[in-house]
């Protein structure tokens, strides 16, 4: 391991061979960190922590600090990160309450940019892109391959759907469906998100029945379960439709309109 000697590790941490850590960073008790990650100068990763393979964790960032709750009494809850994430500078991630799923937890292949956080309970998939200072409020759930735009906040108990897209600058209240382009203070629907769909190889069909299921829902005077009813009746029963009309309908925050 490349270990610089001014690091401070416990000897109850856990670290693969080929882990290499910075000048200056400090690695509590119960820290896992898989094999090729690279820990940059002055991070700090407090206990009950797991990380996967190939993170990348730059200088500055705060792993599995305790919760900001003051319902939290000091239970040992977890962070748990996976594999090939990017942490940028001043970003910080803290460990769960003993609510819900009592781990906070961060799927592979993530891009967390500079000062963004990340609070207790949150749950983040795969192929998420967080832009600098985007701050998540707890138990918030961001499904896979959303994009949330630079120095936005969302509101606790929050789920943002997957291929979503934010726009910066935002304040998200409400749930943001799968597939919807959303942005503003409050944040509003403004669409599909379609450059990311076509980038990612949505067929053409498909773009064409999320488009038509989007107009029944936001576009149409129908009340909520009309509109999803409508859609289920009248769109192709596709899996990303299942998903569109699904995520609404089990929605507890109500989703942005």
């Amino acid at each position: 391991m490349k270990i610089h000697p001014t690091a401070i590790i416990s000897p109850e941490a856990r670290l693969a061979e080929s882990v290499e850590v910075g000048p200056y960073s400090i690695i509590g008790p119960d820290v896992q960190i898989g094999a090729g990650t690279v820990i940059g100068p002055h991070v700090v990763i407090e206990k009950y922590t797991d990380i996967g393979e190939g993170c990348h964790i730059h200088q500055f960032a705060s792993i599995g600090a305790d919760p900001q709750d003051l319902k939290y009494q000091g239970e040992p809850t977890r962070v748990a990160i996976g594999n090939f994430n990017t942490i940028r500078e001043c970003a910080t991630i803290h460990r769960a309450t003993t609510a819900d799923i009592g781990v906070t937890m961060i799927g592979d292949y993530n891009l967390l940019m500079a000062y963004t956080h990340v609070a207790h309970n949150c749950k983040i998939g795969n192929r998420v892109i967080m832009s600098n200072a985007v701050n998540l409020a707890g138990h918030i759930h961001v499904e896979d391959f959303a994009i949330i735009g630079g120095m936005t906040g969302i509101h606790q108990f929050t789920r943002i759907g997957a291929h979503s897209f934010i726009g910066g600058a935002s304040a998200v209240p409400r749930d943001v469906p799968p597939y919807v382009l959303a942005s503003g203070n409050t944040a509003k629907p403004y669409g599909l998100n379609l450059v990311g769909l076509k980038r990612r190889g949505f067929s053409e069909d498909t773009l064409q029945a999320l488009k038509h299921a989007y107009r029944l829902v936001f576009r149409s005077s129908l009340r909520l379960a009309v509109a999803l009813d409508r859609v289920e009746q009248e769109v192709p029963d596709l899996p990303e439709i299942r998903q569109f009309v699904e995520f609404i309908r089990h929605s507890a925050r109500g989703i942005c309109r």
